[in-house]
């Protein structure tokens, strides 16, 4: 079952001691909330991992859907034979067949080209039909917004669920705890309690991700498994 915002919600103000949010408007908590699942996307892009099919644009430049932050991987031709598609390096498309860009357009895609510095876009070939082309995709989806409560609203009137997995609601939690005692910091002991709060928060993610790896279905003989290192020495 999803996590709730209001439950969130309702263990900040518990741990600020304002219930009655008089201190903490609800709806500056609500955007503090909103504000630190974005920031989990920035560190973890595999906390909202979407497998999806596009439908692909005519061409060989394509776009993530709407909803879409960065790509994680293309797999497979959705139609047809669904054949896999691989990565592969631009230059040497670009070095070997400059006009490649303006080939026929296909269903069935080979090859895909992707830049990390333009996360939301990337590129096919060979370039694909104006109708008939669609591929599987891993990408990171952005969190949707939960809704701020009305001004004097205490937290019962939050509503919604979180975007991100209930296993990021402690780290969520952190963050706004973070966000509000910043705003605080000219009182005494509230600097240091922002700054434990928010490198519980990162420690968090950091932790999750190493247990991640950990447990993943990897074989041993691949170079990237936890074992292999170990196996080598």
């Amino acid at each position: 079952m999803p996590l709730t915002a209001q439950s969130i919600v309702r263990r900040i103000v518990e741990t600020l001691q304002d219930t009655t949010s008089i201190r903490w408007p609800v709806a500056e908590l609500v955007r503090y909330l909103n504000d630190g699942q974005r920031e989990i996307i920035i560190h973890r892009p595999d906390s909202m991992v979407t497998n999806a099919a596009l439908t692909l644009a005519a061409g060989s430049k394509q776009q993530l859907p709407a909803n879409g932050a960065k790509l994680i991987e293309v797999v497979r031709n959705t139609g047809g034979t669904k054949r896999a598609v691989r990565l592969c390096a631009r230059e040497i498309l670009d070095s070997q067949s400059p006009g490649w860009h303006s080939l026929t357009g296909v269903t069935e895609i080979v090859h895909f080209m992707f830049d990390p510095r333009d996360p939301r876009t990337f590129y096919v070939y060979p370039p694909a039909a104006a109708s008939g082309a669609s591929l599987d995709l891993v990408y990171s989806a952005l969190p949707s917004d939960v809704t701020e409560p009305a001004a004097g609203s205490d937290y019962t009137a939050v509503s919604g669920d979180i975007s991100v997995p209930d296993i990021y609601g402690n780290a969520l939690q952190d963050y706004v705890l973070y966000r509000a005692y910043t705003k605080d910091s000219q009182y005494a002991g509230n600097a240091q309690r922002a700054q434990a709060h928010y490198g519980a928060f990162a420690n968090a993610l950091g932790i999750e991700i190493k247990a991640t790896v950990a447990v993943a279905p990897t074989s041993p003989g691949n170079p990237n498994h936890p074992m292999a290192s170990a196996a080598a020495g």
